[in-house]
């Protein structure tokens, strides 16, 4: 390897979703959140932090555009919630939680941009809990790259793909990166001798 070459310069990035490809998956769980529940009555859209919270934006805003009815949006910051919190920082950041409505007898819809061990949603879903009692919790994804590690699905998901363990998956969007795509970046291989790589991240 040249001097100074950087780890993420032999990293392979192989594009699976263009960024008409991407807004055609939102529309879709848009319109199969509004087929599941019978319309937009009561439903409420929750990202979790980070990379979901625009992605319920953005399915908001198409089920605003097919139905004409404005859908409470939330933030989660499932940080706190993790059951692996001891093992990513003595002193994580933790973001803000918005729940902007009472969610009592609501549908609330989890959005999440990658559902990959599943512990993220686990988390999350203690959370909301903590704010209400809803009707029903859904899951949206836009990318399911298996791997789940409990009984968890998801109810509306844009794309499934096979991923190995050590795989991480990008997410991009207009509003954040200038542009929508998704990406699978594959990691170098580990050094000879060196310690087993951790599974990456791109959802949890």
């Amino acid at each position: 390897m040249p001097t100074g070459e950087s780890v993420e310069q032999v990293r392979e990035k192989a594009e699976i979703i263009d960024g008409e490809g991407l807004r055609r998956a939102i529309s879709r769980i848009a319109h199969e959140i509004i087929e599941k529940n019978g319309g937009a009555k009561d439903l409420v859209l929750v990202g979790i932090r980070r990379r979901g919270v625009p992605l319920a934006h953005r399915v908001a805003a198409k089920i605003r555009e097919f139905e004409k009815i404005e859908i409470p949006v939330g933030a989660l910051d499932i940080t706190l919630y993790r059951d692996d919190l001891q093992t990513i920082a003595h002193q994580p950041v933790v973001g803000p939680t918005d729940v902007p409505v009472d969610i009592d007898e609501k549908v609330v819809v989890l959005v999440d941009d990658v559902l990959f061990t599943g512990r993220t949603v686990r988390a999350a879903i203690d959370l909301i809990l903590d704010f209400g009692r809803p009707r029903r919790i859904l899951l949206a994804v836009l990318i399911d790259r298996g791997h789940c590690e409990l009984p968890i699905a998801p109810d509306f998901t844009g794309r499934r793909i096979s991923t190995e363990p050590g795989d991480q998956v990008e997410v991009l969007y207009r509003e954040t990166d200038g542009e929508d795509r998704v990406e699978l970046v594959s990691p170098p291989p580990p050094a000879p001798g060196g310690p087993p790589r951790r599974p990456a991240g791109g959802g949890r």
